[in-house]
């Protein structure tokens, strides 16, 4: 038996559901899950179903095309572990979190490496046998040691997504580009507000009651890219900014891996500057 995620978005129109279930019990398909919203100011159609049964994958994706229209963005999913890449600066709450979790058996994914601009948490990573290279940025300008990045990350040929866990360092369009779609970040703030640098210490002087954190996919508009997820905190009148830093750390390890939890599960479609998540 294979099991199939299936992964639709078009144009809506009536009877899609009906004509994706009628294939799927024609075919002696299993439906596990599934999952459909009809975005109508863009008048869109999303759909993910998990199938299982006795078929190849490019009969079945042939059978999906020839019912549904051209326009349509059809993937179909393996369910299996994924690749990724964790990077790092000097912050390792986010980093334990994953690592604990992949330890744990708990993540759809291969951690293949973790890449850093420090040293620092290298003793930190080795305890769970996953490489990890130190990229130092000291004496370079911004561009040669992003390409000094990128032929690290080279090296990988199937790299799924590279996860942002306190990489504190703004990428450029060129790196952006070169794994478009596939960099998870997480913003130590409630995005859209306090974008850039030290959010608490903005939070803490505008006298904000919440704070929160934002994972999101990363794009070439800093902090502004398609959401994930979100989570918020309540704090009060005396907390300073760096009591604020404390508590945000367990809510911006929870955010991302609940994000990145989403992402390897393939429950995510990006349309625009927005997410539809089932």
């Amino acid at each position: 038996m294979k099991q199939f995620r299936i992964l639709i978005d078009c144009t809506d129109k009536k009877g899609l559901v009906y004509k994706i279930s009628k294939l799927f019990f024609e075919l002696e398909l299993n439906i596990l899950s599934n999952h459909e919203f009809v975005d109508s100011e863009n008048d869109k159609f999303f759909m993910r179903s998990v199938v299982e049964g006795n078929i190849e994958e490019d009969i079945l994706r042939k059978k999906l095309e020839n019912i549904l229209d051209s326009n349509v963005n059809l993937n179909l999913v393996a369910p299996g572990k994924k690749n990724i890449v964790l990077m790092v600066t000097k912050e390792s709450h986010c980093l334990g979190d994953i690592l604990i979790a992949y330890e744990a058996g708990e993540l759809e994914a291969n951690i293949i490496a973790v890449v850093s601009n420090y040293d620092l948490l290298q003793p930190l990573v080795e305890k769970f046998n996953i490489p990890y290279f130190c990229v130092s940025h000291l004496d370079l300008d911004r561009d040669t040691h992003e390409t000094k990045v990128l032929e690290c990350l080279s090296q990988f040929k199937d790299i799924d997504y590279i996860v942002l866990a306190k990489y504190m360092r703004i990428l450029t369009p060129n790196f952006v580009k070169a794994y478009a779609t596939k960099i998870i970040n997480i913003h130590h703030s409630f995005l859209p507000s306090f974008i850039g640098a030290n959010p608490y210490k903005q939070a803490h002087e505008r006298g904000v009651k919440i704070i929160g954190a934002t994972a999101h996919f990363v794009t070439n508009d800093l902090d502004e890219g398609p959401i994930i997820s979100q989570d918020v905190i309540n704090v009060k009148h005396d907390h300073s900014w760096q009591d604020m830093r404390g508590a945000g750390r367990d809510v911006e390890k929870i955010t991302l891996s609940r994000a990145l939890k989403l992402v390897l599960e393939d429950r995510i479609f990006v349309h625009k500057n927005k997410t539809v998540i089932f």
